[in-house]
């Protein structure tokens, strides 16, 4: 069988990982990002990785990839120049939003900014129902001039959003097909392709995402696929989405709005994998990287979905000040800074970490490429849960002056000593991600203690332990691999598609008939999909849901089909849920439908399989001991070759655990044992 390679492009490394599915043969490598060209890293890692492995290009069967750059692309508004044609009316529904405040008392507050100008939002006339009825005919010539002044002004990508298209797309169809036939050269994005559901807000806002990315996606998607052919590699290019499946390019160009959280779905995947592989069905998958630090609950083998989230925030931890995007997505979790993460005075005498990163360039102090400004990496460092000579397996040189020097400037204007900074900036941070978890967990009404915390990222294996002492957690797991663990889900990933259809539906009218054909017309379109990606149909699965609410609410749960779709069995099913949430259901009250879902996924040949990473004797595993501080008090910690640990083997705390990607960190009264899989646990006694 052929060779799989994994290209995730973070915002300080991009990682590779070139997999062999028989023998389950791993060669890792990391290379920083290059964010003029986020392409240019990759093959250079590409070509690093095959070397170091000694296989040629044309064995590659396939390319895995997930990328940061569609969602760089709307935090830094880098995107397409954009234009909206909408109905008359409904212009500036990108400003007005829901017209709620995310701080209510902040009198300077900062909304998020639309992609599309208002000169650039124009007004069609035309009129659809709520039932999708026309009431006022489009005015085809009219919507069609206003394009044309918008292409006039350079607008290169259009999105299309009528009201109520989700529920008959027609308008939108005609004049998309009329805009494609008369500007050949302009990117189209119909809002009843993109996101078909209620709420013109969210709708309008996702629309707008694709058609802000689409031509940048289309440009980098066609230089990589160039890229990789001119490279001697054969195989399929297969792009990760947010919902942890791959997807096939064409997919990907039509809707990049898909990607935006694609590599952190895939440390979700990576957690779900390696748990599996442990046997741990209950798992916190803890990625935390070089900018953030990302958690997604994990609970009988498989993280939790949801249908939609939102980007580029204003305010990193606030709900409501980012762009809504409904789309399918990994349940992630947002909770903190990542190693380049910057920690600086608050302008109140205290400490604060991040948001801002220092990023791939310059990156911490410590990197000596002109970052001045200290980082959790730097305080990771002078702490000595880093070691200098061993960052990436000795492959990149840190300097621990630069970050002393760094820690000092920040001591001096907090007015405390050098080591007492370095502590608060690691302190702040684990206790900036714990609490941050805790309330998340708690909102999905589950309790941390009931889980292990898996680790993954450059980053996270240093810091999970403490995050987990925080969190009342007594289990940690640190798999092989960890610091590149995202590629490894990647890797693995399935093939996945997810659709929804709308239908407005009272439960007590309820027809069977009916839901059944609009779930049929939406497999047929998965299967499609599906099929294009090679994926092996024969293990097709799915998930049929539906959106519904009690009458009169204004949001609405996602629930699983029942077999039996009988309004007795729906009811049921909604109200089990209803309860699980908010504990008690109204009496006597009606429920109806929203929306029909479904998820279709199929094993993608090459994956799963085991893994198999590079073996050292085993006599050398202990490779010596070094000043450790943990919570203000320093300790001889002894320092371990993973790769030299057998399964069996058995650590007691404070150890420190290295591999060429990243290094797991246990404090004092740890006891850490390697399991079959290579995956080390490390437990304690609860607080």
């Amino acid at each position: 069988m052929a060779l799989s390679l994994g290209i995730d492009i973070g915002g300080t490394f991009t990682d590779i990982v070139l997999h062999d599915p028989v023998t389950g043969r791993a060669t890792i490598f990391k290379e920083s990002t290059t964010p003029d060209d986020p392409a240019r890293g990759a093959l250079i890692g590409a070509r690093e990785v095959l070397k170091r492995a000694d296989r040629a290009a044309g064995e590659v069967g396939r390319v895995v990839h997930a990328t940061t750059l569609f969602t760089n692309a709307l935090i830094e508004r880098k995107g397409a120049r954009t234009g909206l044609i909408t109905t008359a009316g409904f212009r500036d529904v990108l400003e007005i939003g829901r017209e709620r405040k995310y701080e209510l008392y902040d009198i300077f507050l900062t909304m998020p900014k639309p992609l599309v100008p208002r000169p650039w939002r124009r007004e069609a006339r035309e009129r659809l129902a709520p039932d999708g009825t026309i009431e006022v005919a489009l005015e085809l010539d009219a919507a069609i001039a206003e394009v044309a002044a918008l292409v006039a002004e350079g607008v290169e990508s259009l999105a299309i959003v009528f009201l109520h298209a989700h529920v008959n797309s027609a308008h939108e169809r005609a004049l998309g097909a009329a805009v494609a036939q008369r500007f050949p050269g302009i990117s189209i994005s119909l809002s009843s392709d993109i996101a078909p559901e209620i709420r013109e807000y969210s709708r309008a806002s996702t629309t707008t995402a694709n058609a802000y990315v689409r031509p940048l996606a289309e440009r980098y998607l066609a230089r990589m696929e160039q890229a990789l052919r001119e490279e001697g590699i054969p195989g399929g290019f297969f792009l990760m989405l947010s919902n942890g499946g791959l997807t096939h390019v064409e997919e990907a160009r039509r809707a990049p709005v898909q990607l935006l959280e694609s590599g952190p779905a895939a440390g979700a995947l990576a957690g779900a994998w390696f748990g599996r592989q442990a046997g741990l069905d209950r798992v916190l998958a803890f990625d935390m990287g070089g900018t953030t630090a990302k958690l997604a609950l994990v609970d009988d083998g498989a993280p939790l979905v949801a249908w939609g989230f939102e980007a580029a925030r204003e305010k990193r931890f606030l709900r409501g000040s980012g762009l809504p995007m409904q789309i399918a997505t990994v349940e992630l979790i947002e909770i903190g800074a990542g190693g380049g993460s910057i920690a600086r005075d608050s302008g109140l005498g205290t400490l604060a970490v991040g948001p801002e990163s220092a990023g791939a360039a310059p990156g911490p102090a410590c990197y000596g490429r002109g970052g001045s400004e200290p980082t959790v990496t730097d305080a990771d460092l002078a702490l000595g849960h880093l070691d200098a000579g061993f960052f990436l397996g000795g492959e990149m040189r840190i300097d621990p002056e630069l970050s002393r020097a760094a820690l000092a400037r920040l001591a001096a204007r907090l007015g405390v000593a050098a080591e007492r900074a370095a502590g608060g900036v690691h302190d702040v941070v684990n206790e900036n991600m714990a609490g941050a978890a805790r309330v998340a967990i708690a909102e999905r009404g589950r309790v941390p203690q009931d889980y292990a915390l898996l680790a993954t990222g450059g980053a996270g294996p240093v810091h999970a332990w403490s995050v987990a002492q925080r969190l009342g957690i007594g289990r940690v797991a640190c798999p092989p691999g960890a610091g590149a663990g995202s590629t490894f889900g990647m890797l693995m990933a399935p093939a996945r598609v997810d659709r929804v259809a709308h239908h407005a539906a009272p439960l007590a009218r309820a027809d069977t008939g009916e839901i059944l054909a609009i779930l049929a017309t939406l497999e047929a379109e998965g299967r499609a999909v599906l099929a294009a990606t090679g994926a092996e149909m024969a293990a097709l699965s799915a998930i049929r849901q539906a959106d519904m609410r009690y009458v009169g609410q204004g949001s609405e749960l996602t629930v699983p089909l029942p077999e039996d779709l009988t309004p007795e069995a729906l009811r049921t099913q909604f109200e089990a849920a209803y309860r699980r949430l908010f504990a008690r259901t109204p009496p006597g009250a009606a429920i109806e439908f929203v929306a029909l879902r479904l998820s279709l996924s199929a094993p993608m040949p090459g994956a799963g399989g085991r893994l198999d990473l590079p073996r050292h004797a085993r006599g050398n595993a202990l490779k010596g001991h070094r000043r450790v501080v943990f919570d203000g008090v320093a300790s001889e910690a002894a320092v371990y070759d993973r790769y030299a640990l057998e399964p069996g083997d058995s650590v007691n705390g404070p150890a420190v655990f290295e591999e060429n990607e990243s290094t797991f960190v246990i404090g004092p009264g740890a006891r850490a044992r390697v399991l079959p899989d290579g995956t080390i646990l490390a437990e304690t006694d609860p607080a």
